[in-house]
């Protein structure tokens, strides 16, 4: 007997899949309304904004991509019988019957969603490569899937009648997800897991996958992957940059900020942001943007209080596509933008975030505690944000200006809390599953002035935020 060749053997599998969820399609609607797939549907919603271009692969009833609420939702399934009541339920959102490559659909899209699908892919690595042809650059990809710790617990749960019967699955480890995302040209942005107890059970419930999911995530049922995809930028592309300089008491380091920032892209503007100086920080600005006048300088007096108002009135007034933090006491410095210029350029990162606490530094550049509070910081907002940051407050940032543009559309997570605004930009980050990259510099001492931190007392708040953002990104 001839062994069959792969594609017929695919294409047979394929029917045979086809078949067994058209028989249990009077079922579907029963399942979705099940605790876990609806504790599936709020984590989605927390990981894909309102609002944005959807497409879902193996979209069953289309529940879970109703539930994003997308400003555009096309669905895709095998199964003509569940398209059909798709359609019924979800009038909406456009449903389409096709293969898990989405064949024919020649849109791109934001957000492409895998639930639960990837354990029943005959292969998952030429569906990840045909998903690229509906992605852009700043697309997302968003799976979950299966730990293969549940397997006998869910067979048994099977057997029971607990869990609706599947044909055999794959069961892949979150290293060979991540391995087939790479091969294909998919760069991980965050991993994370969800879900302890997938039973409706009062009380219980809430305790597991709210309180202790977050802690015991090695033993939770659900891995959510985001990617997004691996694309280089032309050589040759160059952008337009606003350096944003929050200065208050920074007089003598006004000038030396102008004549060592460099020119960056096609065009480099430079905004001070003045914070209610008692030394003549303002009129300096003033002198040295007449002294220079081929430095593109913008002067704002700010309205607000804090750095991180300074930032946000200094970004309300950039032009450049690419938007710049450089702190005016000059402990790090402006000679190290380009590095910060051509990560964003070539693509390695959509959120570049200085980390002072990689090189050595100068003496007195950082009190000893400062320094242990700050990589104890790093250390807990990289379990909060799910990537790795290793310095939350160093000054040196910068993103692009529509990812900026959408954080400060959904900002809501510290309100006026948050004195510095560092952590207003990563928090929003994040929660747009932009891939944040550490980028190391070196840390001088102050040579003019005196820090504008207030040890205790900043200390005291950035606890407070720590336990805000634990409360809103993991214990939810």
């Amino acid at each position: 007997m001839e062994t069959p060749l792969p594609q017929a053997s695919a294409i047979a599998g394929w029917l045979e899949r086809s078949a067994f969820y058209e028989e249990r399609v009077g079922s579907r609607s029963y399942e979705s309304n099940r605790f876990y797939h609806r504790l599936l549907r709020e984590r989605y919603c927390f990981l894909v904004p309102p609002g944005a271009k959807a497409l879902e692969i193996g979209c069953g009833l289309g529940d879970l991509l109703a539930a994003v609420r997308p400003v555009r939702g096309v669905g895709i399934d095998f199964s003509g019988k569940t398209i059909a009541l798709a359609r019924q339920r979800h009038p909406e959102i456009e449903f389409h019957v096709g293969d898990a490559g989405g064949r024919g659909i020649e849109e791109k899209f934001d957000y492409i969603l895998l639930s639960d699908l990837i354990n029943d892919l005959a292969d998952v690595q030429n569906v990840f490569e045909k998903l690229q042809s509906m992605a852009h650059s700043d697309t997302r990809l968003v799976l979950n899937f299966l730990n293969t710790l549940w397997r006998p617990f869910l067979g048994m749960a099977e057997i029971c009648g607990g869990k609706a019967p599947s044909p055999p699955q794959n069961w892949l480890s979150t290293d060979d997800v991540v391995n087939l995302l790479q091969l294909t040209g998919w760069e991980t942005v965050k991993v994370e897991q969800r879900i302890l107890w997938p039973i409706n059970t009062p009380v219980i419930g809430n305790l597991l996958n709210r309180w202790l999911a977050p802690i015991l995530s090695h033993l939770c049922l659900t891995i959510f992957i985001v990617a997004r995809p691996k694309t280089a930028a032309p050589q040759e592309q160059q952008h337009r940059c606003s350096v944003v300089v929050p200065v208050r008491n920074e007089a003598g380091n006004i000038e030396a900020v102008v004549q060592r920032t460099p020119r960056l892209g096609l065009e480099t503007e430079l905004i001070f942001v003045e914070g209610h100086s008692s030394d003549d920080t303002w009129s300096e600005i003033q002198r040295v943007a007449r002294a220079y006048p081929e430095a593109g300088i913008k002067a704002l007096q700010q309205q607000g209080r804090g750095k991180g108002d300074a930032v946000r009135e200094g970004f309300s007034a950039a032009t450049g596509e690419l938007l710049f933090i450089l702190d005016g006491d000059l402990t790090v410095a402006p000679e190290e933008l380009p590095k910060f210029y051509e990560i964003m350029r070539k693509g390695s990162a959509e959120f570049a975030n200085g980390a002072r606490l990689v090189y050595p530094m100068q003496q007195e550049a950082m009190r000893f505690l400062n320094m242990i509070a700050n990589k104890l910081f790093g250390l807990a907002f990289s379990w909060l944000l799910g990537q790795r940051i290793k310095d939350t407050l160093c000054g040196t940032k910068v993103l692009w200006r529509r990812s900026y543009e959408s954080i400060a559309k959904g900002r809501e997570c510290f309100g006026d809390l948050d004195p510095f605004g560092d952590f207003d930009l990563l928090f929003g980050a994040a929660r747009l599953n932009l891939r944040i990259a550490d980028v190391p510099v070196r840390y001088a001492a102050r040579t003019y002035g005196e820090t504008n931190i207030r040890r205790w007392q900043h200390g005291w708040l950035l606890l407070r935020m720590v336990l805000l953002a634990a409360r809103k990104l993991k214990f939810r």
